[in-house]
């Protein structure tokens, strides 16, 4: 008896043994990050290719994205129900470092505004400025010549067209009370669709447009050429990971996505995004332009308008960030 109580013994620590080898190399439960970031670059696929990239380099964290206007993007980062966010706003990304939301900003990519119309052009405002194609569709709004459709919904395409509307001396808040001008609160296709039906301009960014324009979903066309003053400028930040709102953010993970997405492999998504199909990238990589030089004047641009104090994230903004500046 003492012999067979022996050997059962035996058994349960092999078998213990065996399966506690088993369960610990077991792969570990995927770690979540989470993006909040713009509708430009979820309506054109973008970030499919760019989570499946990520997720292949790193096969232990799960990358999820959640797509909306710029404006909602940060505050979904302020409340902490992300980790980090890729928008395109400089103005307001720079507010959400000063108080204390945010660490670490790189600028990743860019591409350009265009205003975009009815071929016939109603307003005759092809081959003109932002500024005076904007004062002209007024004009002619005013008239019943004209209709322009505005985002309406807080993002960054929508900023951009309320700095415009500024600069040439009128205050959106007053202009959406008049017929012509039209606000459809949403994403960047579905305002393209809303201008397209009704036979109006619109301001959008070039990779939305391009790719809804191939696709035959609307038959709107350029109407203004990208310049100067629609340049449109995307950043990543992550959550800092000292201020309590968002304390429990994966820091570690938004760090591994920021030095992914400003790498070669990750700059070359964005180069090779489009190309075949638009012959250019629908958001060119601005970290492989810095490199290379090769259009000072363009650099100098998107330093104008995207640099805060001459960098892109000042030094009291950064933690942890070795090897990033």
């Amino acid at each position: 008896m003492t012999r067979w109580l022996a050997i059962a013994s035996l058994i349960i620590v092999v078998m213990g043994a065996i399966s506690y080898a088993y369960f610990s190399t077991q792969s570990k439960p995927k770690e979540h990050l989470i993006v909040s970031t713009t509708t430009s670059l979820y309506e054109t696929g973008f970030l499919d290719i760019l989570k499946y990239d990520f997720e292949k380099k790193y096969p232990s964290i799960n990358v999820s994205f959640i797509s909306q206007g710029t404006g909602l993007a940060i505050q979904t980062a302020m409340r902490g129900d992300a980790d980090m966010m890729l928008v395109h706003d400089a103005a307001r990304e720079l507010k959400f470092l000063k108080d204390g939301y945010g660490v670490n900003r790189k600028v990743i990519a860019y591409n350009f505004f265009v205003i975009v119309g009815p071929k016939e052009d109603p307003a005759n405002v092809k081959g003109l400025s932002p500024l005076e194609a904007f004062k002209r569709i007024k004009e002619s709004g005013e008239k019943k010549g004209a209709m322009w459709v505005s985002r309406g919904d807080d993002s960054g395409t929508h900023a951009k067209e309320k700095s415009i509307w500024k600069t040439a001396g009128f205050d959106a808040t007053n202009l959406r009370k008049m017929d012509w001008y039209l606000e459809a609160g949403s994403g960047m296709t579905a305002t393209l669709k809303m201008a397209d039906e009704k036979g109006a301009y619109t301001i959008t960014d070039l990779g939305t447009y391009l790719m809804n324009y191939n696709k035959k979903n609307i038959k709107l066309e350029i109407i203004v050429e990208a310049g100067k003053d629609t340049l449109n400028v995307y950043s990543v930040i992550a959550n800092n990971p000292k201020k309590t709102e968002v304390a429990k953010s994966n820091f570690d993970a938004s760090m591994k996505f920021i030095k992914f997405v400003v790498s070669d492999e990750g700059q070359a998504l964005f180069d090779n995004f489009g190309k075949k199909e638009y012959g250019q990238p629908l958001f060119a990589p601005y970290v492989k332009l810095l490199k290379s030089g090769s259009n000072a004047e363009l650099i100098q641009w998107i330093k104008q308008q995207a640099y805060f104090d001459g960098t892109e994230c000042p030094q009291e903004y950064r933690y942890q960030a070795e090897g990033l500046y």
